[in-house]
């Protein structure tokens, strides 16, 4: 049995040499899961939530199963080492369980359209110079940029719910949700948002524009 066990590590060994990219892989998802929460945390943070009243839809995930398969997916990370998804919270009140999730997800949408805006604001901002923007023009694009995330709230598509619980409150039923959308399906989306708005709103030349959505 020793002698099999040395064998297999050996041959082990080997792979690892002569496929370096696997090995790679396997890093990055060690120190992934050294950033994870331990579990015992996990479990608090579910206790917590059941002594303040919250509970699961019917057939369900358990409270303390969905915020830990929601802290794995945040985990996740592309072939850059970026996080793969952008995460955002919502609650809301409402008569029902379904109004009052509809309207916490669309809450959460737009703290993540939120978070959109305010990365691609910063990186026109530093596109500004390149494009060789005058202060009336930039002023403009500010302006807009700011003035788009309802717009990119609404071209968000299809998101993922990590976290989806409820609360009695009064004759009302509070929903407490947080959703995941894709980085890059994300950008795209806004991107596509902004720019349609500053040709739409200012009088920007395409090749300015061009120099200034290059990113």
């Amino acid at each position: 049995m020793k002698k099999v066990s040395i064998a297999l590590l050996s041959v082990l060994f080997i792979m690892l040499l002569i496929n370096p990219v696997s090995a790679q892989v396997s890093n990055k998802e060690m120190r992934s899961k050294l950033k994870f929460r331990p579990v015992g945390e996990v479990k608090r943070s579910a206790k917590d939530y059941e002594k303040d009243g919250y509970y699961v839809a019917v057939g369900a995930p358990s409270i303390e199963r969905q915020l830990t398969n929601g802290l794995l997916k945040e985990q996740e990370v592309d072939e850059t080492g970026f996080p793969k998804y952008i995460v955002a919270t919502g609650r809301s009140v409402g008569e029902s369980q379904i109004a009052a999730k509809l309207q916490a997800t669309e809450t959460a949408k737009l703290e993540l359209a939120g978070t959109l805006a305010t990365n691609i604001a910063a990186l026109i901002e530093n596109n500004i110079a390149n494009a060789q923007l005058n202060q009336e023009e930039a002023a403009s694009v500010t302006k807009t940029v700011a003035a788009a995330k309802n717009m990119i709230a609404q071209e968000i598509g299809r998101i993922i719910t990590l976290v989806e619980m409820y609360k009695d409150i009064n004759k009302n039923i509070e929903a407490n949700v947080r959703i995941a959308y894709n980085s890059e399906m994300a950008m795209e989306a806004a991107k596509k948002v902004v720019r349609k708005q500053l040709e739409e709103e200012t009088n920007i030349l395409q090749g300015k524009l061009e120099k200034l959505m290059k990113f």
